[in-house]
């Protein structure tokens, strides 16, 4: 199980996703980032950064 912690990213943010995959976490991640963030899109500097950020629980 992987897991990402969106206040690594977005200070303050205490939302936590898990998934089996980098790519499944990343699905969850653009609809969180969409309506908790207001961001239509995740920037590819964003999405490496985020992948940097997954780590195995």
């Amino acid at each position: 199980m992987k897991e990402f912690r969106c206040g690594e990213i977005v200070p303050g943010c205490d939302t936590k996703i898990e998934g089996r995959t980098e790519d499944e976490i990343l699905e969850d991640v653009a609809v969180h980032a969409r309506e908790a963030h207001g961001m239509d899109e995740v920037p590819p500097e964003v999405e490496e950064r985020i992948r940097d950020a997954i780590v195995e629980v």
